[in-house]
C-alpha cells in the first residue's frame, strides 16, 4: 500500500513537474512575443537636436542646411524673457533672445562634436553680441544645450580652442540651457535659398556659404 502511494505521489509530481515546465515554456513565448510587438511598434528614435546662436540666422540656416545627417533647419528665437516674440521685438535686442537655429540631425551620420566644429569655424565667436555689421545681443555666440552631454562637450570644446590660440582673442560664446523655442515668420525659413538675390545675401550670406563648402566639403550633401 505504501508502495502504491509513493508510486502515485510520484507520478503526481512528475505531472506537476511537466504541467509547470509547460506553463514556463509558454510564459516565455508570450513575452517573446511582446517583446517582438514593442520593437516593431515602438521604433527608435534616431533624431537629434542642438541650438545655436552665431548672428543672423539667415547664415547660420545656410550653412547647416548643407551637411549631411541634418535633417531639418529652423531659425527662430532663444534665450529670452517675452513670450511669443516677433523679428520686430527681437530686433529691440530688449526682449532677451538670440536669432538662432534649430537643426534636427542623426547622431548616427553626424555627431554633436562635428556639429560644434562647423559651429565654431563658421562664425567669430571671439565678438561680444556682434557678427560683422549685426549688432547686439540678438546675435551673441550662443551654445543652447539640451542636455548635460552637450554642455560637457561644448565647454571641452571651447577651453581647447582657447588654449590651442587659434583665435586671436578669447571665445566669448556663452553656454545657456535651452528654453522655449519659438519659430521665426515663415519668410525667415529657408531664406537664402529663397532670397539668394537679395543684397544681405550676396554680399553677407554667400561669401560664408562658399567659404564653408570650400573647408568642409567632404561633409556636404549631395546635390
Amino acid at each position: 500500500m505504501k508502495f502504491k502511494n509513493v508510486f502515485f505521489i510520484g507520478i503526481v509530481l512528475m505531472s506537476l513537474a511537466s504541467n509547470a515546465q509547460d506553463s514556463q515554456n509558454k510564459l516565455k513565448k508570450m513575452n517573446q512575443e511582446n517583446v517582438n510587438v514593442k520593437a516593431e511598434t515602438s521604433p527608435v528614435s534616431t533624431s537629434s537636436v542642438a541650438t545655436f546662436g552665431a548672428g543672423c540666422f539667415w547664415c547660420v540656416e545656410a550653412v547647416f542646411q548643407k551637411l549631411k545627417g541634418v535633417e531639418k533647419v529652423e531659425s527662430g528665437y532663444m534665450g529670452g524673457h517675452t513670450i511669443n516674440p516677433t523679428y520686430k521685438d527681437v530686433c529691440t535686442g530688449q526682449t532677451g533672445h538670440a536669432e538662432v537655429c534649430q537643426i534636427t540631425y542623426n547622431p548616427q551620420k553626424i555627431s554633436f562634436e562635428e556639429l560644434l566644429e562647423v559651429f565654431w569655424k563658421t562664425h567669430d565667436p571671439t565678438t561680444l553680441n556682434r557678427q560683422g555689421g549685426d549688432i547686439g545681443t540678438q546675435y551673441r555666440s550662443a551654445i543652447f544645450f539640451h542636455d548635460n552631454s552637450q554642455q560637457v562637450i561644448a565647454q571641452k570644446y571651447k577651453t581647447e580652442l582657447n588654449s590651442s590660440g587659434v583665435f586671436d582673442a578669447p571665445i566669448v560664446t556663452t553656454f545657456e540651457p535651452a528654453s522655449v523655442f519659438y519659430k521665426a515668420e515663415n519668410y525667415h525659413q529657408d531664406y537664402f535659398n529663397l532670397n539668394g538675390t537679395n543684397p544681405y545675401c550676396q554680399l553677407v550670406v554667400k561669401p560664408k556659404v562658399e567659404k564653408f563648402q570650400k573647408v568642409f566639403k567632404d561633409k556636404l550633401k549631395k546635390d
